[in-house]
């Protein structure tokens, strides 16, 4: 059996493909087109480039009225709408305006009046989109594809392999993964679940055949104020850090599924376990030092 592991930085973060045949056919093309598809992503939707299709919709959003997007742009924005609906505006697309507000390198908080002025800049339900047709119904809006465009790429980069005639491997952007499919002998790849409060140490062991994994915590970005902690996702609905859970694991058949969903139940707090249970979802959520709730078929893979 051959393997290959292809890593490299793209979307700020560090980024793999890993591959696996049992014959001698060359992996290398088939990394090299993942990555080129992370990066082509990366490029049309990175809110940092004054070139990309999202900048070039953010300088209408500002304005506010109407534009028209590429199909690709579209079923991106109508997927966040419905995740918008479904999770009751926990998660939305709307609420990079309020990164304004934070700074999280000088550990300094906004002030309540700081986030009162951002507040009426986000909500998803200011934004239309019919067909191709977006539009804004008033001005100083922003769309912030941050929470959708890491897994987005991961599922685009797992599609691109096996297209290519990949059968074995997956696609690791940060801990987001899209399986390609299962090892070559047919046992599944074990990701681990990193432990929200201590980075050397793993809270579970997960067993993949298909499907995706993704993760959303407090513990990449966050700053410390009196001894309470800031984590950098943010509650659109009131501009401060979500609270509650510590970190959110969830199984899915894509990994834009599973981060979305992971997101918004994180922002949820104490109450994504019931939100998760309802929807099926298979998920682990850590509170501090333990885990608070695991779905049936995760139980039995647990370390802490």
């Amino acid at each position: 059996m051959r393997g290959l592991t292809h890593g490299f930085f793209a979307m700020g973060c560090d980024c793999a493909v890993h591959l696996a045949a049992r014959d001698d056919g060359d992996l290398v093309p088939i990394a090299l087109a993942a990555e080129a598809e992370v990066r082509r992503i990366e490029a049309r939707y990175s809110r940092f480039r004054p070139d990309s299709a999202l900048s070039e919709i953010n300088r209408q959003a500002q304005a506010g009225g109407t534009l028209t997007v590429d199909p690709e742009t579209a079923g991106l924005i109508a997927y966040a709408k419905a995740i918008f609906a479904k999770s009751d505006g926990a998660f939305d697309i709307t609420s990079g305006v309020l990164r304004s507000a934070w700074n999280f390198e000088t550990c300094t908080l906004p002030t309540p009046e700081a986030l009162a002025r951002l507040l009426p800049n986000v909500g998803l339900e200011q934004v239309d989109l019919d067909g191709d047709r977006l539009t804004f119904a008033r001005s100083g809006l922003a769309l912030d594809l941050g929470g959708l465009g890491k897994e987005y790429a991961a599922d685009r980069a797992a599609e691109v392999c096996q297209a290519l005639g990949a059968l074995s491997g997956y696609v690791d952007l940060a801990g987001d993964i899209r399986v390609i499919g299962p090892q070559p002998d047919g046992w599944p790849w074990i990701i681990g679940v990193r432990h929200p409060r201590r980075p050397d140490a793993l809270v579970a062991k997960v067993p993949l055949w298909r499907g995706a994994l993704a993760t959303s915590g407090d513990y990449e970005r966050f700053m410390e104020v009196a001894g309470r902690r800031y984590g950098h996702i943010l509650d659109p609905r009131t501009g401060w850090p979500a609270r509650g859970v510590c970190s959110v694991t969830v199984l899915a058949d894509d990994c834009l599924n599973a981060g979305a969903l992971a997101t918004a139940a994180l922002v949820m707090g104490p109450d994504a376990g019931r939100w998760l249970a309802a929807l099926g979802v298979e998920h682990l959520l850590v509170d501090n030092a333990q885990v608070c709730d695991a779905s049936p078929g995760l139980r039995s893979n647990l370390l802490v």
